[in-house]
């Protein structure tokens, strides 16, 4: 341990019990600095002063924020301590599980513990923590086990949460399920045994429907929603209600991961898949893989739910660190939408042009037979806007701005007089005259085709049926009535429609499946699986995609786990995550240069690059990217040399920074 130096520590008093050293971690954004620091507690702070409290500390010269991890009665230090310069709070909201927690997360993923405790613990609001903290309601009697009979071991998981025991489940839930009830019903299941639950979700939509079906099941201030864009007020006083043990079940989106629930029994996710789950900060940690970690630490009941399933969510399966939750075969045929894909020989007979076609007769018939019978249809296409990407009519090159060469793409909303005026998609300047740099074209064609310009083609081809949008720029619609209509939608934002709709329509199968991206073929059938679950069993989907395609075929079988286990089978062999861990580091190429002459990584990490990086809006200079890729048993100690130059050059004060994540979404 360090100190800070300061004023000479008072004389102890022989005859008290009362802790003298404060072991604090301070709020400054240093690797080097990543470790606590001894302070004495002055006599008139001795009594409030609890670990976990808020205070501040005297550190550099300045006056800096911190949390008290632990209180002791010496110091390892044997120089003299700095007092405590003030108690912020005497609130305990940094609990020894999250505090624990937080600094494996911070191990794990190469990160400091003061960026995980800034996503863990919101800003303080005085008047919450003035409220007295109200009494848990009684538990609730176990739950109702009919709403997991369709899965063979589904009640056996409710029992096991309700005892108390560690269950761990890949939950891959049938179409139209109505999953949030489901979890309700593990939550209910936690609380009947006297202990806490933890759900996290991708968006605020999944959260509205969670919380509607635990207010129908669970009891009233047993749980609260930890909301990203809820107000500060209300967000602190929901969180204090947790770390007081007052509702005993957290329900939201990303941070809450890291949420105080109290006797903690069950840890759920739902739809792993879903890159909001991914954290953008430092450490880059994903909501699944920490909810897991913590239910290592915390030996509690795990569940990884979604529609469809994950390489990760396989690899769980097959390590045995959680058992599959599946439902028959039979029962699965029973609920199941029907899907068609093009590329069969009796569609090819009746219509030879359906593998180009972007809405073939498929299309049609089946959208005017579900319209026919008073049943809206859904239709999926990959991008928002009108048109927004943009390409040379004569090359095909994609466009680009004269200015900063970003892609230009035309606004769904009509211009003057009615035009649409191509124009940057970075810095917003209008593109009224375009010269192809490759082949001095004069005219554009549109690359991509977005939701609105779908919608206006839908509403030509079905003059008698109301089009709505749902998506970014039109707004997501949460639901839509029962009655006849075409609802356009984006991957993310297709509302759920009364009674289900009669059909769904997934075009442009290509902007999907050809991505450059290695999660392309699992992420291309997550999109389809979570748009046909809200068809009615027995409706009708049609994929504008060649049917023999194995992501097709996953969909066309509903087959999800088939896929995750091809997806896992060839990461092995290529020797991609999660077979393996791997980390990105992105800066300027002398500033990479001088990190990976100071790393010291372990022996059978393979070095990756360079690659240029992308360019990105507001950019400036040359930047690469490398990759470190080491077996996963070797992963912490990846993650450990990664910081260790990290604090090393922050020590030395680098100007360049180099950006490190590990196991990153995205590769290319």
């Amino acid at each position: 341990m360090t100190s800070a130096p300061a004023a000479p520590d008072a004389p102890a008093d022989p005859g008290t019990r009362t802790p003298r050293v404060a072991r604090v971690v301070v709020d400054v954004p240093l690797a080097h600095l990543d470790r606590t620091f001894d302070y004495a507690v002055p006599d008139d702070m001795a009594g409030e002063v609890r670990a976990g409290c808020r205070v501040r500390v005297r550190f550099a010269g300045q006056l800096v924020d911190g949390f008290v991890l632990e209180l002791a009665d010496t110091s390892e230090t044997d120089r003299t301590l700095a007092p405590l310069a003030k108690l912020v709070s005497g609130e305990p909201v940094l609990t020894p599980e999250v505090a624990a927690l937080a600094r494996s997360v911070a191990q794990r993923w190469g990160g400091t513990l003061t960026d995980v405790l800034r996503l863990a613990v919101p800003p303080r609001r005085a008047a919450a923590e003035k409220r007295p903290a109200a009494e848990p309601p009684p538990p609730p009697e176990p739950p109702d086990p009919a709403g997991f009979a369709r899965y063979p071991t589904g009640p056996a998981l409710l029992a096991a949460v309700a005892e108390g025991r560690p269950a761990r489940a890949v939950w891959t839930a049938l179409p139209g399920e109505d999953w949030p009830a489901r979890l309700a019903e593990l939550c209910q299941a936690a609380l009947s045994g006297g202990r806490g639950a933890l759900v996290v979700v991708p968006d605020g939509r999944d959260l509205d429907r969670l919380e509607a079906a635990a207010t129908a099941r669970l009891p009233k201030g047993s749980f609260v929603v930890l909301r990203a864009d809820a107000a500060p007020d209300a967000r602190y006083r929901r969180f204090l209600d947790a770390a007081r043990g007052s509702a005993k079940v957290v329900l939201g989106t990303r941070a809450a991961v890291f949420a105080p629930v109290t006797d903690l029994a069950l840890v759920a996710v739902w739809d792993d898949g879903d890159d909001l789950h991914a954290e953008p900060r430092a450490p880059y940690a994903h909501a699944r893989d920490v909810l897991l970690h913590r239910a290592h630490l915390t030996s509690c009941a795990a569940v990884v739910a979604a529609t469809a399933r994950t390489a990760e969510a396989e690899l769980l399966v097959q390590s045995g660190w959680a058992h599959e939750l599946v439902a028959e075969r039979a029962t699965l045929r029973a609920a199941a939408p029907r899907v068609q894909a093009l590329g069969e020989d009796h569609e090819l007979a009746r219509d030879p042009a359906a593998r180009t076609a972007r809405l073939p007769s498929l299309a049609h018939r089946v959208a005017r037979a579900a319209l026919a019978e008073g049943a809206p249809v859904l239709v999926q296409v990959p991008r928002a806007g009108y048109a927004p990407g943009l390409s040379c009519d004569r090359c095909r090159a994609p466009a680009r701005c004269a200015v900063c060469s970003g892609p230009l793409g035309i606004a769904p909303t009509p211009g003057p007089g009615g035009s649409r005026v191509p124009a940057c998609r970075w810095c917003a300047r209008p593109a009224a005259t375009f010269d192809c740099p490759h082949c001095h074209g004069t005219k554009l064609r549109a690359s991509v085709v977005g939701a609105s310009r779908t919608a206006e083609e839908l509403g030509r081809a079905f003059p008698g049926a109301a089009v709505r949008v749902s998506g970014r720029g039109s707004g997501v619609l949460p639901s839509v009535p029962g009655g006849p209509s075409l609802v356009v939608a984006t991957p993310g934002a297709e509302p759920v429609a009364e009674g289900g709709y009669g059909a769904a329509l997934l075009l442009d199968s290509w902007a999907l499946l050809g991505r450059a991206d290695l999660r392309a073929g699992e992420e291309t059938l997550r999109r389809w699986m979570n748009a046909a679950t809200l068809v009615r069993p027995h409706g009708s989907v049609v994929v504008a995609a060649d049917a023999a395609h194995p992501v097709v075929q996953a969909l066309v079988r509903w087959d999800p786990g088939w896929l995750a286990e091809r997806e896992l089978a060839d990461r092995r062999e290529l020797g991609f995550p999660p077979a393996t861990r791997m980390a990105s580091l992105s800066g300027s190429p002398s500033a990479l240069a001088e990190f990976l002459e100071a790393a010291r990584f372990p022996a059978d990490a393979d070095l990756l690059g360079p690659v240029p990086e992308p360019p990105r809006p507001g950019q400036e200079g040359e930047r690469e990217r490398f990759l470190v890729r080491v077996p996963r048993g070797e992963g912490l100690a990846l993650a450990t040399a990664l910081a260790e130059v990290q604090g090393v050059r922050s020590a030395k004060k680098v100007p360049e920074h180099v950006r490190v994540q590990l196991d990153p979404l995205e590769l290319v």
